[in-house]
């Protein structure tokens, strides 16, 4: 049974991934959570079936706001956290010292790559979501440090993305604020290279986090351009790129303003 419901589970995530239509996920993920949900009830230590949980909440807080966005972000990096811990017995990373994290993350192989790296996905996401909330951001080193290990162990791992996450959260901040622009840039540069540009919400990210806060309308408006006009149609890719076309249309109509 446990493998029936961690294919289905697999299943719902590829079908939402790979749709072009934003408006029947938006109507139908909630379900599908809730489906992921029942699953667990019964199997709350099956690390795919809480994978797939922290991918399907992380994925619905891009059409929410507010409170609820802060709530599946919450679910999303909940469940991440829980498989780490039935995964790898790390199970207070948020709260052990820091040395302690960093030698627990230092310890993991290549094998833990797929759930350290949802980890470090629902981690951005959560850091994302309370961006407002400065004891939150107190966070955002030992994120960085999850996805920085991952990057390191296989950095082709999702096409690329950890490159994306790392460039998004060395962005979060202005340099006078501890953040750091350029080595954000380098990671979504990689980010691209690795995906040969097929993911496009790399490239948003890198225009909205980067190319503003530095205020190259030149880059900022190149790059949200390629995303308008490439073909978002790939497996895996096809949802996030449809949506990275609606935001970077969005962004490019107020350049002239923001610049």
């Amino acid at each position: 049974m446990s493998n029936v419901t961690n294919s289905l589970a697999a299943d719902l995530s590829a079908t939402i991934l790979n749709s072009d239509d934003p408006d029947t996920v938006r109507e139908g993920i909630p379900a599908y959570i809730l489906m992921v949900d029942s699953f667990l009830r019964s199997d709350p230590e099956n690390t795919s079936l809480l994978v797939a949980a922290s991918t399907l909440n992380g994925a619905f807080t891009v059409f929410t706001t507010g409170e609820q966005q802060k709530r599946l972000a919450q679910k999303s990096l909940d469940y991440a956290k829980q498989a780490v811990c039935t995964e790898s017995g790390f199970c207070n990373l948020a709260g052990d010292p820091f040395a302690e994290f960093r030698e627990q993350i230092d310890g993991i192989g290549a094998s833990d790559v797929p759930v350290f790296y949802q980890l470090g996905v629902a981690w951005t996401g959560w850091l994302q979501a309370h961006s407002d909330d400065w004891a939150a951001i107190g966070q955002l080193d030992r994120a960085k440090y999850v996805m920085s290990r991952v990057v390191e162990l296989d950095e082709t791992f999702s096409d690329g993305a950890g490159h994306l996450y790392l460039g998004g959260m060395e962005t979060l901040l202005p340099a006078s604020m501890g953040g750091r622009p350029e080595k954000g840039k380098g990671h979504f540069e990689r980010a691209i290279e690795i995906a040969d540009g097929r993911y496009l919400m790399t490239k948003v990210i890198y225009a909205e986090q980067y190319a503003r806060l530095v205020f190259d309308k030149s880059l900022h408006d190149r790059l949200l351009t390629e995303v308008i006009n490439a073909d978002p149609e790939f497996p895996g890719m096809t949802l996030t790129n449809v949506l990275a076309q609606q935001r970077a249309a969005v962004l490019l109509a107020d350049s002239d303003e923001y610049f």
